[in-house]
């Protein structure tokens, strides 16, 4: 099952079916039941997917249509606006790792982003106008569905909601200087988040999915989470052991090789006006262009 949040005159979520959305509050009002009043929430109550699929089977088919939206008249948002913690991994990919000439870890090398950064499809990356290397980052993004402390990899998968997309944008001169990664990746808009959350039921084996990113169409990273130093249970089991995790916290799980500062023979930044296309499989397509902003102080 895909959910997405999306706007036509307020903030709704709902299922993705092909080129529509159900939205699951307008079903739930009409059938006189109580519902989640937003996606995270429907996350943080462990609403089960089957609970969600009879609340689509019980509608009538004029009900059912009431619900419906065609993606052409909404706007889809970032799946989870403001997430507890989105907490990000280096160098997890072996080609990445590869490509600077290092070891991959055993251990996770993580970071944070504040929830500021985040944007969904379709909304622009804001370049400050001092940043002069600015970079992508395709990830596939864990979404969590319970608080999970110290479980272990073999348990782990039960404590994930879904998958979705995140692109870790990074302003490479401000990183490299500081020779920590938080600054250059906390501005605001640094987080493309979308365009949906795809649930583990639909997801069955996240170690095998492939993840691409182009830029202008063309295309620059092309791997597979396979390529993974730790893939997303490890990843869980790790963290866990150092932090509590929560609903809708967001995981990314690193970036494979093929990023701008690391391309031959020179590195290719984004500039104003790029699109940077990214596709994880079994998800979807997420889309920002590069706009700059030339009034930062």
């Amino acid at each position: 099952m895909k959910l997405v949040c999306f706007s036509d005159s307020t903030k709704s979520y709902g299922v993705l079916e092909e080129d529509q959305v159900i939205c699951l509050s307008t079903l739930a009002k009409a059938l006189e039941q109580p519902y989640p009043h937003s996606l995270e929430a429907l996350i943080s109550q462990s609403i089960k997917e089957t609970s969600i699929e009879q609340l689509i089977q019980n509608a009538t088919k004029t009900t059912l249509e009431q619900a419906v939206f065609p993606l052409s008249k909404v706007k889809i948002l970032a799946p989870i606006a403001t997430p507890p913690k989105i907490i990000c991994l280096g160098l997890n990919y072996k080609n990445h790792a590869a490509e600077q000439e290092k070891a991959p870890p055993d251990e996770p090398v993580i970071f944070m982003k504040p929830h500021t950064t985040i944007i969904g499809p379709n909304e622009n990356i804001v370049k400050p106008h001092f940043v002069k290397q600015l970079d992508y980052e395709a990830e596939l993004a864990i979404v969590m569905g319970k608080k999970a402390k110290n479980v272990s990899a073999n348990d782990a998968k039960s404590y994930i909601f879904g998958y979705t997309i995140l692109n870790d944008v990074s302003a490479r001169d401000i990183q490299f200087k500081d020779k920590q990664w938080t600054r250059g990746k906390s501005f605001d808009t640094f987080a493309p988040t979308g365009p949906c959350i795809t649930t583990t039921n639909q997801i069955t084996d996240p170690t095998n999915l492939r993840i691409c990113t182009w830029v202008n169409k063309e295309l620059r990273q092309d791997s597979n989470t396979s390529n993974m130093a730790l893939n997303v249970l490890e990843i869980v089991h790790h963290l866990s052991r150092v932090m509590t995790l929560e609903p809708c916290d967001i995981i990314a799980t690193g970036t494979p090789a093929g990023v701008g500062f690391a391309m031959k023979p020179k590195s290719k930044f984004l500039q104003k006006d790029d699109v940077v296309e990214i596709e994880v499989e079994g998800i979807g397509v997420l889309r920002n262009r590069v706009v700059e902003d030339k009034a930062t102080l």
